[in-house]
């Protein structure tokens, strides 16, 4: 394994600050539990080390989108938390739901049917949760199929049913109606149904108000420092840093061109800085000639392509003594957020979070530093 000096890039991971956003998330919420959505490998973090840090400070209940990544999941937090799969069952496998632990998200009355079925075959209720779509269009049972189980509860009656759920269409828009319809909707669909506690606030949902937290509420993205109030300032820590080292400078004057395709064309004298990363390593390709990067709080644009495993910057505005080779240049955190940049490139936060790279040096932090 190199070492710092050996990296071209450094991605550092702050558990600590991780830590105090699920706190902070949680303390808004004090009526519901608060769960911790860890999909993605924890949105490119690393789930082996962030799922360990949120028990640290009281998490119980995790949500996952595939079966492999709960599986995995369970061998890193042990027996006792509760897993969810919020894709549910795609095949009729049903053995590592119960060799692991696991809780499916059910999403349609197949789903339901086939988990009923299974249960009456082991001859004992089975967990799960199920799905309503609100507003989404995507997973989770439609209107009619939310009439027909409301209409017929037996269905239902060999699943030991853990959460009625829904998903927020646009909870990061406070003034957008559709929240307060989906709310609605599925106070509605509740209504039909025995008592059973009910989830339907992610990050954003959190800061829509108490109607939304219901039992449990289920923060992802702003656990890991991304704003969960575009627009507003970001109540939330940075978790996130990413630092690449230059990797070579050298002067450039015209007609001389910088990058694939010749996209960038220099028209004077010009510095231009080649650091050790690029669209393999999550920095995608849309911040071609659009992204900047800092260097001694000095703020260089991107010129040129993006390639797989560099980028160029004009540094000509950038003293030499620190525009030069091994120098480290801010690349996501501290002067640029990852949402500033998320912006710049025409994507989001989620975006170049999960694409973060394999090839990075990871350090992460703890309350006692590196660890």
């Amino acid at each position: 394994m190199t070492g710092t000096a050996h990296a071209g890039a450094v991605l550092t991971i702050d558990l600590a600050a991780l830590k105090s956003n699920f706190r902070l998330l949680q303390g808004m919420s004090p009526n519901a539990d608060c769960a911790a959505v860890v999909k993605a490998n924890a949105y490119g973090v690393g789930v082996d080390r962030v799922a360990p840090a949120l028990q640290e400070v009281g998490c119980r209940t995790f949500f996952v989108a595939t079966l492999d990544e709960a599986a995995a999941l369970r061998g890193i937090i042990g027996v006792e938390p509760q897993i969810f799969v919020l894709c549910g069952l795609l095949s009729t496998d049903f053995d590592p739901f119960l060799e692991f632990a696991l809780t499916p998200v059910l999403n349609d009355l197949g789903q339901i049917e086939r988990w009923a079925k299974w249960a009456r075959t082991l001859e004992r209720k089975l967990p799960a949760a199920i799905h309503f779509d609100t507003g989404m269009s995507r997973l989770g049972l439609p209107e009619v199929e939310a009439r027909q189980l409301r209409e017929d509860l037996t269905i239902i009656d060999d699943v030991n049913v853990k959460y009625l759920m829904s998903h927020l269409v646009s909870s990061e828009e406070p003034g957008n109606p559709t929240n307060g319809l989906q709310l609605k909707r599925f106070s509605e669909i509740r209504k039909g149904m025995s008592p059973v506690p009910a989830s339907l606030a992610n990050s954003s949902g959190i800061f829509l108000g108490p109607e939304y937290h219901l039992d449990l509420v289920r923060p992802g993205v702003a656990l890991y420092g991304v704003n969960p109030r575009p627009g507003q300032p970001n109540p939330m820590i940075e978790v996130v840093q990413l630092k690449a080292k230059i990797a070579q400078v050298r002067r450039v004057d015209t007609p001389q061109t910088v990058g694939y395709g010749a996209a960038h064309r220099v028209t004077k004298p010009t510095k231009i800085a080649t650091i050790s990363l690029g669209y393999a390593d999550g920095y995608v390709r849309s911040l071609s000639g659009r992204g900047y990067c800092y260097i001694g709080g000095i703020r260089v644009p991107v010129v040129g392509r993006v390639s797989m495993d560099l980028i160029t910057l004009d540094v000509t505005s950038v003293p030499d003594d620190l525009a030069c080779a091994g120098i480290e240049v801010d690349v996501i955190g501290g002067p640029i957020s990852i949402d500033e940049l998320a912006e710049t490139g025409n994507t989001i936060a989620y975006e170049l979070l999960t694409s973060l790279g394999s090839r990075y040096l990871r350090k992460y932090l703890s309350e006692a530093g590196n660890i």
